[in-house]
């Protein structure tokens, strides 16, 4: 007979004791446990002891967390957080220095756990930490040359504590004094060699910028970006990572106005050119958390164009209709008449209403009109006349090229222009904020100062080479745009290094190509629809159904691996979650880093079973998508969020990876709970497989038509002379 649900088996260790073996009761409060443990090796004040985990971790055990224990997990008997916290900040001011160094040390790893957090930032210890930072280490400075390791130590030990107290989120960072910020930007440049106090200054500046808007003016102030650049040319990229998490925090947290005089800054600086070198071009992988800052200062330095994508243009502005001007002037200045300014103003007017029709603009007359739409706003005409300043040649073919035709076949370069920028800017969501999850950069991106113009001038060549191929009219401009957005994202999807590479890899993509690609996509999805097809559909179905639910099982078994994301996201601290061969129980527990391939059963301490799940939500109904805070606002952040929810009140929240680890999950909970598996995925799986089998089944008909009807029973025989009775 089973135990009952509220008795836990445990181990409990006690230092020089042999551990016990124990059955507790959930039911009981835990301070009744505590003094039964006390009392079983005879101690006294059992109100100055606490249970632990035994494991790693050394987490205290509370009301809070204690559903959180398993059968066979091992416990500590150990002081109290209270009597642990107070022991640690008279340590910490010993005034010998291994014992401050050893105290410091124990601080660092017990301040992971939010219940021994809350008692020492009790005590007032963030204060006393800060202090010791601004003035206590000067007491050190002198020793500093005979006991520079022992130094090190220490300032390493208490700025990780700092860290890891602040991020429970129990003190507001709006607190510290400019003399400790001082204190920590002077350690960015003081300690470039010791990789634990820089990265963890590194870590405290962006904490400070992202959490707090008086703190990014007062860090602003003490660090440059000049003190920044060194720490990119180095090996560890680790640190790397962190020094453009600070710049991207800047960037980020800039008002408007600073943030275009900033990537100024960043030009000057060349950061560009030294990550490209430094980083991206670096003979190592690239990690996920360097993938995901790349991202955000690429997102960011794109977000700069939102200004004049937004900003229409103003048709009495003279400085503005002299860049139509100028975009008329390079295009026909050849063709121009000698004596063009002495011919009347009628004559002029109908001259450039003329050259500004074959400019391929819209309203022929006034075409400051065409770029009153925002978006693109004025980044369209800037798109242009960076395109015809710096690929002249180019310009000056595709307009006269244009121009000239008489057939209805020429491509309107005014009006293909501003609808490219603004597919554009969709395509690179251009002013959208830097998703929590995202990892997507592209090292094109990052070969050139002027990306966005280069990419534009690409596309606008591809969009002019296709509009020949397809010999569209303009009643097919829609469909053009429709094909060089194909040709654009499927480019984009092979990450090419270069924008040279992009556009070789344009090349390889013509619409002929572009057509075979639809056309095999076809009649992979095809979906015939005659009734003997939809009713070999309706039977094999069922079939193909519960091979995908074998498949998203299967997944579930392998397991994966889920990242934790708190405010300081540049921290990364991992979860694995997998279901037991058998189907009965999900075992999950936290990772130290990303593991390399499947995570044995055993190495997860927590179990779930699966009959006690009661349901599985997702997006805004999780419990932790419904929590404060900028990150629950993140639209992609909702889309990969799903809960399960067991018990009356217990819950185990998940971020998934990417929407495809997410559709797997869903699938598979909702499979294990005997409902429909409801994601894209499974109906793209499904379309998939179905038409294979079909195609499969109907391999020896090729050829022959399928009626829609079956045929006719014939008439019987007038006789059965052919019937033999074998008998």
């Amino acid at each position: 007979m089973p135990p009952p649900a509220d008795i836990v088996k445990v181990a409990i260790e006690w230092p020089g004791a042999f551990p016990k073996l124990m059955e507790i009761d959930q039911k009981k409060p835990l301070s009744s446990i505590i003094k039964e443990v006390c009392d079983g090796w005879s101690l006294a004040n059992h109100d100055q002891f606490a249970l632990q985990h035994a494991d790693s971790s050394n987490f205290y055990i509370t009301e809070k967390n204690r559903n959180e224990i398993k059968n066979g997990a091992i416990l500590r008997l150990t002081t109290s957080p209270a009597q642990n916290a107070q022991q640690l900040h008279e340590r910490i001011q010993s005034s010998s220095m291994d014992a401050k160094l050893e105290a410091l040390k124990d601080l660092a790893n017990y301040s992971r756990d939010v219940t021994f957090a809350q008692e020492f930032i009790n005590l007032d210890g963030i204060s006393l930490l800060t202090q010791m930072v601004e003035s206590g280490t000067e007491r050190y400075q002198k020793l500093q040359k005979i006991m520079k390791p022992c130094f090190g130590d220490m300032l390493s030990f208490t700025l990780t504590a700092f860290v890891e107290l602040m991020d429970h989120g129990i003190v507001s960072w709006d607190t510290f004094s400019v003399a400790f910020i001082k204190k920590i930007a002077s350690y960015v440049n003081k300690f470039a060699s010791d990789i634990s106090i820089l990265q963890r200054s590194l870590a405290i500046l962006e904490s400070m910028v992202l959490n707090s808007h008086d703190l990014y003016q007062k860090v602003a102030q003490e660090i440059t970006i000049g003190q920044l650049i060194p720490h990119l040319q180095g090996t560890d990229q680790e640190i790397q990572t962190y020094t453009i998490a600070v710049i991207n925090a800047l960037f980020l947290k800039a008002p408007d106005d600073k943030r275009q005089e900033m990537a100024n800054i960043l030009a000057q600086k060349q950061l560009r050119s030294i990550i490209l070198t430094h980083v991206i071009r670096a003979q190592r992988a690239i990690n996920n958390e360097m993938a995901h800052q790349l991202y955000v200062l690429q997102v960011l330095t794109f977000n700069l164009l939102e200004d004049r994508m937004m900003t229409k243009m103003d048709p009495q502005d003279q400085a503005q209709r002299d860049i139509i001007f100028e975009l008329r002037r390079i295009a026909f200045d050849a063709e121009s008449e000698p004596n063009n300014s002495s011919g009347s103003m009628e004559k002029r007017k109908s001259m450039y209403t003329r050259d500004y029709k074959k400019l391929g603009f819209i309203n022929h007359v006034n075409p400051a009109l065409d770029f009153t739409q925002t978006p693109p706003g004025m980044l369209a005409l800037d798109n242009m006349l960076y395109f015809a300043k710096h690929h002249q040649d180019a310009y000056i073919r595709i307009v006269l090229e244009n121009s000239s035709r008489e057939d209805k076949h020429e491509c309107p370069f005014g009006r293909s222009s501003i609808e490219l920028t603004k597919m554009l800017c969709e395509i690179l969501k251009v002013g959208e904020l830097p998703s929590e999850t995202c990892n997507d950069f592209h090292p094109m991106f990052f070969t050139h100062d002027r990306s966005f113009e280069e990419f534009f001038c690409i596309c606008i060549q591809l969009l002019n080479k296709t509009w020949k191929e397809m010999r569209a009219t303009s009643e097919d401009f829609n469909k053009v745009m429709q094909v060089v957005k194909e040709q654009i994202m499927r480019a984009l999807t092979t990450k090419p290094s270069s924008l040279d590479q992009f556009k070789s890899k344009l090349q390889n993509l013509s619409y002929t190509e572009i057509l075979k690609i639809r056309q095999s996509e076809r009649m992979n999805q095809e979906d015939f629809q005659s009734r003997p097809i939809l009713e070999l559909k309706e039977k094999i179905q069922p079939e193909i159904l519960e091979l995908i639910k074998q498949q998203r099982l299967n997944r579930l078994v392998e397991g994966t691996c889920f990242r934790k994301l708190n405010s300081r996201r540049r921290q990364d601290k991992f979860w694995y979650c997998r279901l037991s061969p058998n189907h009965k129980v999900l075992h999950y527990g936290d990772l130290e880093e990303s593991p390399q391939g499947e995570v044995p059963h055993d190495s997860l301490q927590d179990k779930l079973p699966v009959a006690d799940i009661k349901a599985v939500v997702t997006g805004k109904d999780c419990p932790h998508m419904k929590e404060k805070g900028a990150l629950k606002q993140n639209k992609e952040v909702l889309e990969l969020a799903f809960s399960i929810l067991y018990d009356s009140s217990g819950q185990l929240n998940f971020i998934a990876p990417d929407k495809h680890e997410y559709c797997v999950w869903t699938d598979g909970l909702n499979a294990l709970l005997g409902k429909d598996m409801l994601s894209d995925l499974t109906r793209n799986d499904l379309d998939t497989l179905l038409s294979m089998e079909i195609k499969l089944r109907l391999l020896d008909l090729e050829n022959i038509q399928i009626p829609d009807a079956p045929p006719p029973i014939p008439k019987e025989p007038s006789n059965y002379d052919f019937v033999y009775d074998c008998n």
